[in-house]
């Protein structure tokens, strides 16, 4: 399996994912997605692991898309489609979420963006204590994209979702675990250790209860989860993705400055 941006390998069961691209915080896209949707198939297809850990490289978790590119899109006049990034990262949420073996996510620094689906997509959230999730889209002039929206709602509610999505705020490492979203908060220095403890619990337990565990809970809370975006989220990123407020959220984005957001 030839990866380019994520590290795979599996040991005693475990098989822990690596997003690996540290410059730029793991900004996800298209090739680190590819990569991601290949892991995925391979957890789920090869029998010797049991239990999945999504980890990251670097200080952050995943920055989300990578602004810089839309950026030098727009200077360049042209457009900026993010349909095909946002439909392959909708797979990967997709796929751990009706996975039949158990996954981790072992986060650190900021999820941001398509790093918080990434991060809720998981059955657990292991974080480090500096750990943060930010639905940093508005600040683009953009909507929450590859499941975000959808996750946080099941997860924490819809006022809760919206004050994050609308404001854009960091919910921190103890909120997260208040919120019932991080299954546990450790120091950064002790969060692989914390992990892979964990992991390996998981990987000694009953795996065909683990995985009719997931089917039941997935079909309770989860089955429209393909359609929602497929034909809500897509939707309404595609609009927003084509208006001047985003081109202006880039920009100021890049240039670190306040966005002058105008309506259009």
């Amino acid at each position: 399996m030839e990866l380019k941006k994520v590290n795979y390998k599996v040991e005693d069961g475990i098989a822990v994912i690596g997003m690996n691209y540290p410059k730029n915080l793991n900004a996800i896209d298209v090739e680190m997605a590819d990569d991601l949707i290949k892991v995925v198939e391979e957890v789920e297809k090869d029998p010797a692991v049991k239990v999945a850990v999504l980890k990251s490289d670097g200080k952050a978790f995943s920055a989300g898309g990578d602004i810089g590119y839309f950026y030098q899109l727009i200077q360049a006049g042209g457009d900026v489609n993010m349909d095909d990034l946002i439909a392959r990262v909708g797979i990967v949420a997709d796929g751990i979420k009706k996975s039949s073996k158990m996954w981790i996510s072992s986060v650190n620094g900021a999820a941001a963006g398509a790093g918080v689906s990434l991060a809720l997509a998981g059955d657990f959230m292991i974080a480090a204590d500096n750990a943060f999730l930010m639905l940093a889209f508005v600040n683009l002039g953009l909507v929450p994209d590859t499941g975000a929206a959808y996750l946080l709602t099941k997860m924490i509610g819809t006022a809760k979702t919206m004050d994050m999505a609308a404001t854009g705020r960091r919910m921190m490492a103890d909120e997260m675990k208040a919120e019932g979203l991080a299954y546990k908060v450790v120091p950064v220095a002790d969060l692989e250790a914390e992990t892979m403890k964990f992991a390996k619990k998981l990987a000694a337990g009953p795996l065909v209860s683990y995985k009719n565990i997931k089917k039941q809970i997935y079909a309770a809370a989860y089955s429209d989860y393909k359609d929602w975006l497929d034909n809500v989220e897509g939707p309404t990123q595609h609009e927003c993705a084509g208006t001047m407020d985003f081109q202006e959220g880039c920009k100021a984005f890049i240039e670190k400055r306040k966005a002058n957001f105008e309506g259009k």
